[in-house]
């Protein structure tokens, strides 16, 4: 098979740095075992386990098995090749995380961790030997350059991961990348007992007053067309200026509808899924859409220059959004409640995807092709 540009190399290093965070959060109070680093291998597998650990170790490692594959076979290389990195990526990183595991005080190694882990890669390298074997790989390379431009693996990531951002929960609709509060946060605790603790305290919060005001309605309006807009035209940067655009608006819409509502059930109840479908919030994603329809036919390039610009503005916006108690409320039940399973992937994924975006879109004006 021809070497191919595949976008199933960057979401496998992404899904493995989200696996890292995820086995070795919160990071803290790292000190030296009082055994052997070594000796969970050998001890005797639990007694008592539940369903829901068994479940979510082999599910956490089956999309890394299949992707390692895909990414093996789009590049070229042969299926047992495939299969053994699949496989052997999978016991690596595993085995990787229960060893530094022994080093966190509110980390435990398991053996059975690590076997169900290996386990899940090896069905997700088996699910997706399966689906090439039947040819739908070789289809979806005929689909792709159909649909998208060359070297569109990176944009086609991006937008893969773009619902996942959406299901932290947001300040306004579609309102990803709020992380200057916590990067001011971060700061200050990195600063707290040196000498410029107290300027830089001042500074901080001198910039974040000013900055820090009440969203209007028209600017809520505004970030909510902006976060539906931004992936449209993303999704134009590395598409052919044809009516297969439209299909492509359709669907981030839909994906949108449905993650935002998801999103609204976890964190308030399934009752309540929908309580963010406000009149205005279902008038700005008409405007989005309308706007992504009259822009479907400009160049890719062009449309990467308009993304930049809304992905601007949706940051700009966004960072003037207050977080209200029910926010709060929400983010607090994710970092430290019944979601702090997907609280790293999601939470990464919502505060970096419009900056991921940004300096993609900024690369893909310069590019030649398209």
């Amino acid at each position: 098979m021809a070497r191919n540009r595949s976008s199933a190399t960057p979401l496998a290093w992404m899904l493995a740095a989200i696996i890292v965070y995820a086995s070795l959060y919160p990071f803290s109070g790292w000190r030296m075992p009082g055994v052997s680093p070594w000796g969970f291998l050998l001890l005797p597998l639990p007694k008592y386990w539940t369903a829901f650990d068994v479940v979510a170790n082999l599910l956490g490692y089956m999309p890394l098995g299949a992707l390692v594959f895909g990414a093996a076979v789009r590049t070229g290389h042969r299926t047992r090749f495939a299969v053994a990195l699949g496989l052997g990526a999978g016991f690596a990183l595993s085995f990787a995380m229960e060893w530094l595991q022994n080093f966190l005080p509110l980390r435990v190694s398991s053996n059975l961790d690590l076997l169900l882990n290996v386990g899940g890669a090896g069905l997700g390298v088996a699910t997706a030997a399966l689906v090439h074997q039947t040819g739908v790989l070789d289809h979806w390379q005929t689909v792709r350059d159909r649909w998208f431009i060359a070297r569109s693996a990176g944009g086609l990531s991006l937008l893969c991961l773009w619902p996942l951002g959406l299901l932290f929960p947001t300040p306004v609709p579609l309102g990803m990348g709020q992380v200057l509060t916590r990067l001011r946060d971060t700061a200050e605790d990195w600063l707290e007992g040196t000498a410029l603790e107290i300027p830089a305290a001042a500074w901080l919060h001198a910039t974040s007053d000013s900055a820090a005001s009440v969203l209007s309605p028209g600017g809520e309006f505004a970030a909510v067309v902006m976060g539906l807009l931004a992936p449209c035209l993303l999704a134009f940067s590395i598409s052919k200026p044809t009516w297969r655009r439209g299909p492509l608006v359709l669907v981030l819409t839909t994906a949108a509808l449905a993650t935002t509502a998801l999103s609204t059930a976890l964190n308030f109840g399934p009752q309540h899924a929908f309580a963010w479908r406000t009149d205005s919030a279902v008038a700005a994603f008409a405007v989005a859409m309308t706007t992504a329809a009259l822009l479907a036919w400009v160049p890719p390039r062009a449309a990467a220059a308009l993304g930049l610009m809304a992905l601007t503005a949706l940051i700009a916006l966004v960072a003037q959004a207050p977080s209200d108690p029910y926010f709060a409320d929400s983010l607090h039940a994710w970092e430290q409640g019944r979601f702090v399973r997907f609280h790293g992937a999601a939470r990464w994924v919502g505060w970096l995807w419009p900056y991921a975006a940004l300096a993609y879109l900024l690369a893909r004006v310069g590019t030649q092709d398209g």
